[in-house]
């Protein structure tokens, strides 16, 4: 039985008929979408880890150097040493579109493309495990900005495939079903005025032919009482 009072006239069963041919179309479109997501996203986690992996490597080199660093130099001139970068670095953000998703992409650029202008200070008074912890946070910066870009991406993404899922599951389990019986619910409708419809006609007919009997007694028994109580005789 349909879910909901509905009309059962032949245009709203071309309705629902339109409506669910459509249904089935983008249930089909909508799947595939989500196992694109979802290979989609099982790359990016892969990508993920390993980022994060190389990420937490020279974080933990550069915290090693730096520690280091701070045991053989004096807090003041290691605070000096550090307090005025010379490098500096510009950062562009644009977005890219996977599967309707727009995911960012960070882009940044240095203002000197020299390798030694990421050390801000001399090197004759520092040490050299402090070259080591800078030239380690430089190294690792790129990769701390694509884990952050890939980071945002699988979030986007599992956003994404979370929403055409539950579309995915309403179309299926909800929408097409209810489509489905609401088209076999006016079938039946129409089915049974058909034949009621069938019915009504028989018994016009009967009634019409009943009718016609009546009148053509009717008519003979006039006739008879014409030629005075007998059946008329053919010559």
């Amino acid at each position: 039985m349909p879910s909901t009072t509905i009309n059962p006239t032949r245009q709203e069963l071309n309705r629902l008929k339109t409506r669910l041919r459509t249904s089935i179309r983008g249930h089909k479109l909508l799947k595939d979408k989500r196992d694109e997501l979802m290979k989609q996203f099982m790359d990016v986690v892969r990508e993920n880890r390993e980022l994060r992996r190389r990420v937490e490597e020279g974080l933990m080199r550069a915290h090693g150097a730096f520690t280091v660093a701070a045991a053989l130099m004096s807090p003041e001139m290691l605070e000096q040493s550090l307090l005025y970068p010379k490098q500096s670095v510009e950062l562009d953000m644009t977005f890219q579109n996977i599967m309707s998703v727009d995911v960012p992409q960070y882009h940044f650029r240095t203002t000197s493309q020299d390798p030694g202008e990421v050390y801000p200070y001399g090197f004759a008074q520092t040490s050299g495990e402090l070259d080591d912890a800078v030239d380690a946070m430089s190294q690792v910066f790129r990769d701390m900005l694509r884990l952050a870009e890939v980071e945002k991406t699988s979030q986007l993404l599992a956003e994404e495939i979370e929403k055409t899922r539950r579309r995915v599951n309403a179309l299926e389990y909800v929408k097409i079903p209810e489509m489905q019986a609401n088209i076999k619910y006016i079938n039946m409708k129409l089915d049974e005025n058909e034949r009621a419809n069938t019915i009504r006609l028989m018994k016009v007919k009967d009634m019409i032919l009943k009718e016609a009997l009546e009148e053509k007694r009717a008519e003979t028994a006039q006739a008879i009482e014409a030629f005075g109580g007998e059946a008329p005789q053919q010559a």
